[in-house]
């Protein structure tokens, strides 16, 4: 049975912790960065609506459904956004990584590549997953490329899967990356953060 406990996973530059009630102020400023609930093809909670989401998420965490993280960047220990380990299938040894946002200024940067590394090898290294499943919305083709970017498989999509807070019915692309596939990724994922870290030298 797989069995997922809160940790805190870091890099030189990105550190993801368990999320709690105390980041609430810090989220708010964040999604203010883009005014990121504009965005239809993602979910993120206005600035004042951060208290539910984070309770709730942490209840998710208390019920063992999911694991939330606080993203933060090293320098400055500046809050960013935030990611999750959900629809955790125990036992089949499968994880999702999701319900993934950003602050604006932050995206095209380091950290989703730093967060999805630090993710993907305690998924496989330490949990021992199967696999991890990678969800978006078909229409965000900027998440859809940095899906694609790590390696992972279409595995399909859900047709008129969810309704989506303005409204409209959103059709989910599914990815996958199985444990056979992560060395190569990790490989790949290794050389992107070396080269990062030689043009900000």
């Amino acid at each position: 049975m797989l069995h997922i406990e809160p940790v805190t996973l870091a890099t030189d530059r990105l550190i993801l912790r368990p999320m709690s009630l105390e980041d609430v102020p810090a989220f708010a400023e964040a999604a203010k960065d883009g005014e990121l609930w504009e965005k239809k093809t993602t979910t993120v909670p206005r600035s004042e609506d951060f208290e539910p989401y984070v309770r709730k998420a942490v209840d998710l965490q208390a019920a063992g459904l999911a694991l939330p993280f606080t993203t933060v960047v090293r320098d400055g220990q500046r809050v960013v956004g935030s990611t999750r380990y959900m629809n955790i299938d125990a036992v089949n040894h499968r994880v999702e990584i999701g319900t993934t946002w950003i602050a604006r200024s932050w995206q095209r940067s380091f950290v989703n590549t730093h967060a999805k590394f630090l993710m993907l090898r305690h998924a496989f290294e330490v949990l021992g997953c199967n696999a991890v499943e990678l969800r978006t919305h078909r229409l965000n083709d900027q998440s859809r490329a940095a899906i694609e970017r790590l390696g992972a498989s279409l595995d399909g999509i859900l047709r008129r899967h969810m309704i989506m807070p303005d409204g409209h019915v959103r059709d989910t692309v599914v990815y996958s990356i199985v444990s056979d596939e992560w060395p190569a990724v990790k490989a790949r994922l290794n050389g992107r953060i070396a080269g990062d870290a030689s043009r900000t030298a």
